[in-house]
């Protein structure tokens, strides 16, 4: 009996799977299979259900999705606000299920910056915008001469082009500065991970763009790795990877490249979309793919040697 060449060659293929590093192993984000519980009322709701996503070291990338959809509830958690109710998640080799109290706090003033919304929320009113930014300098110990936490905070403020504001307070300054100011509070302590949750929302469309310059800057100056939750599409058209969150699971990625014109020698950034798939081997199609070709309930499938196609079922 003789055995099917492209059948032999499937499980090699399996076989080599078996023999991968783990999940995530070089990622500095790893959310694994991530759940997320709400009990309101004796009611149960899914915040998230299973999301997997890696984000690696030194990127700049936007989270999307409709409201409910599990992105905020997911910033919460990598941010060390929350807890998960199950699954893995680790940033920057901190187990997120594990931490004691103590080690959250530490958590939150050393290992990520978070940047909210609200600009009143991110800056202590009664401070200027230099004793902001070295107040995380201060509770953390990390610079402990008052001389070398100004120095950090104006070399910060600096970098961000809001040097002027330093010795004023937020009630002196527009919206667009107040933020640029909070950047510099989040990016203070030098953390790994810089989390920001629609911090344009609350600003025009040209405040909106220098905002994003700044932690443009940030990561390709300092090397910080920025993950932005926006409803923004000209923030998310921004960036290299935007990830879009679907009932609390990942569900499409679109990936951005540069591409040089042979002929003309421009460059132009050609974007792509791809559907996730999650650790169970789940997909999540567009909901516009699902609708133009009325699939619903179930899918035909077939292997082929380099890809699987996906058909609407022919029995109905």
């Amino acid at each position: 009996m003789t055995t099917d060449p492209s059948l032999t060659e499937l499980a090699n293929r399996v076989s080599d799977a078996r023999d991968r590093p783990a999940y995530g192993h070089d990622a500095l984000i790893t959310c694994d299979r991530l759940v997320r519980i709400f009990t309101t009322d004796g009611v149960e709701v899914q915040a998230l259900q299973g999301l997997d996503l890696l984000v690696r070291e030194g990127e700049l990338m936007a989270l999307v999705g409709a409201s409910g959809s599990g992105k905020s509830t997911l910033m919460n958690i990598l941010a060390g606000l929350d807890t998960p109710t199950a699954g893995a998640a680790r940033v920057a080799g901190r187990d997120l299920l594990t931490m004691t109290a103590a080690d959250r706090l530490a958590y939150r003033r050393e290992t990520v910056g978070f940047v909210w919304q609200q600009t009143a929320r991110n800056l202590l009113p009664y401070l200027t915008a230099a004793q902001n930014v070295a107040l995380p300098l201060q509770l953390s110990g990390t610079r402990k001469g008052r001389r070398a936490r100004r120095e950090r905070a104006l070399e910060l403020l600096e970098l961000l082009q809001v040097a002027d504001c330093r010795d004023r307070r937020p009630q002196q300054m527009s919206g667009g500065q107040q933020q640029r100011v909070a950047i510099a509070v989040a990016l203070a302590n030098a953390p790994a991970v810089l989390l920001a949750d629609e911090p344009t929302g609350e600003l025009d469309s040209q405040t909106a763009t220098q905002i994003f310059e700044a932690f443009r800057t940030a990561n390709e100056t300092l090397g910080t790795t920025i993950v932005i939750v926006t409803h923004d599409q000209a923030v998310a058209g921004e960036v290299r990877r935007t990830v879009a969150i679907r009932d609390g699971r990942t569900s499409t990625e679109v990936l951005r490249r540069s591409e040089i014109d042979a002929a003309t020698g421009h460059e132009t950034v050609v974007a792509r979309e791809y559907a996730m798939l999650d650790r169970a081997g789940r997909l999540q199609l567009p909901a516009d793919y699902l609708r133009a070709l009325d699939m619903r309930d179930r899918v035909a499938l077939e292997l082929e040697s380099d890809h699987i196609g996906v058909w609407p079922d022919g029995t109905r």
